[in-house]
């Protein structure tokens, strides 16, 4: 599993800024405003080689005029529970506060490592004021400028110094499939069709899952592990603590997967909440099965019906339409062991190797026919393919004289050529253009 890291401090400290540096995005809505922040943020960094998980806790005070004490206690809390390592930020231009104290109590009693940050030092005379955050007794304040990243590289070297650098102790190497949806979509009721047995409360009330379990399938000749998630909320009804956790476990679940099988009700047809768990399992570059579930409560199950399903699943997710998409009902268990074979195959197609000299009879031809578009009149001339060994998902090269003018459209034509020349249904596969 990836590392996981939290931002925590009072609000108005700048925690959504230095998400935003971290995670290269502007995801985070960024206010002088304190409280801006009323949702969880979660995104992926990368530093030195090491790739971990960001959550911006923002401010979780929801409307207090007075003080956010409890809310801040218990933002921190949780942070401190799940996360790896924490960031703690304070502000320079304000000094410590009452609530920092409060945070800092929290976090030394914690055995959590804590790298204190002391953020907005936007020029360089104010370096001298995060002396007093020593008080603090969570040793040496980083002084960074979260705006225009001041000393962002100093505080991501200790970050990543905290990592586990072992691997944990792993699960048997077996195929691991993350089942993922949205809360009710019937996640759990489908890993008891697949095991049999009632390992798994379910009930009607959405959210009865809270904990990622594992699983070991082993029947049929099949081996794998299953991990059910609880469901995955929209943020507004993450209010309970423990929601807000099994979102972080369903993160979590994705990261530490091969497969996802994303359920969606089939009741209720694609929600926002489903492209949102998509872009996750995109993000993470997992192998994707949809599962579309209740089969069995639809009316209408002509075979027009379902091409029209097909086809809308196909539009909300695209680009990415090569991906196997099946009509179950976890209660009747209908096609539930074609789920499996389904994901055991995308397993396969993630893990497929395609012989340099098989890529190169396809495509040399095929773009001396197809050449990439000439830009500013110079001609872009690809000589030779090959596919790079151990990638997390097959990946490709392409060799060219001019790689930076190869644009994404003719990426793409490539990458359709790819597919329908070998198996790559339900994986990400990644092409990337190099100076010859």
């Amino acid at each position: 599993m990836g590392n996981l890291v939290a931002i925590v401090g009072r609000p108005n400290v700048g925690k959504s800024t230095l998400f935003n540096r971290l995670t290269q995005s502007r995801r985070a809505i960024v206010d002088e405003e304190a409280g801006t922040t009323r949702d969880r943020q979660y995104g992926l960094s990368e530093w030195c080689g090491h790739d971990f998980s960001v959550i911006d806790t923002g401010g979780w005070v929801v409307n207090s005029e007075d003080v956010f004490e409890e809310e801040i206690n218990r933002q921190v809390t949780i942070a401190i529970e799940e996360a790896d390592v924490i960031m703690f930020v304070v502000d320079v231009l304000n000094g410590i506060t009452d609530l920092d104290l409060m945070v800092a109590n929290i976090l030394r009693k914690s055995k959590k490592p804590v790298i204190l940050v002391a953020n907005k030092v936007d020029t360089f005379d104010l370096q001298y004021q995060a002396a007093e955050f020593y008080k603090l007794g969570l040793g040496e304040p980083f002084i960074l400028s979260a705006i225009n990243g001041l000393g962002s590289g100093e505080v991501l070297d200790e970050l990543v110094k905290h990592f586990d650098s072992e691997a944990p102790e792993e699960l048997e190497d077996l195929p691991h499939f993350a089942v993922v949806g949205r809360p009710n979509a019937g996640k759990s009721s489908i890993i008891n069709a697949f095991i049999g047995e009632d390992r798994h409360i379910v009930t009607d009330i959405a959210g009865t899952t809270r904990d990622s379990i594992y699983a070991r399938y082993n029947k049929f000749g099949r081996d794998f592990y299953l991990v059910d998630t609880a469901g995955i909320r929209k943020k507004a009804k993450v209010n309970e603590d423990i929601e807000y956790y099994s979102v972080i476990r369903a993160i979590r679940a994705i990261e530490s997967s091969d497969v996802c099988i994303l359920m969606i009700d089939g009741t209720r047809g694609i929600e926002g909440q489903d492209l949102n768990i998509f872009s996750l399992i995109q993000k993470n570059r997992k192998g994707l099965v949809v599962c579309v579930n209740k089969w069995d409560l639809v009316e209408d199950k002509s075979t027009k019906a379902i091409k029209t399903y097909e086809n809308a699943i196909r539009e909300r997710f695209s680009p990415f339409t090569d991906f196997p998409i099946i009509f179950t009902s976890a209660l009747t268990k209908q096609r539930i062991f074609k789920v499996m074979e389904t994901a055991m195959q995308v397993y396969e197609n993630k893990k497929r190797k395609v012989p340099t000299a098989k890529l190169n009879e396809l495509f040399l031809p095929l773009i001396e026919n197809y050449p990439p578009p000439a830009y500013k009149g110079k001609y872009v001339k690809i000589k030779y393919v090959a596919q790079l060994p151990d990638t997390q998902v097959p990946t490709f090269v392409f060799f060219a004289n001019l790689p930076q003018y190869i644009k994404l459209p003719y990426m793409r034509f490539l990458e359709n050529k790819l597919r329908a020349n070998w198996e790559f249904t339900g994986t990400p596969i990644l092409l990337f253009p190099r100076q010859k």
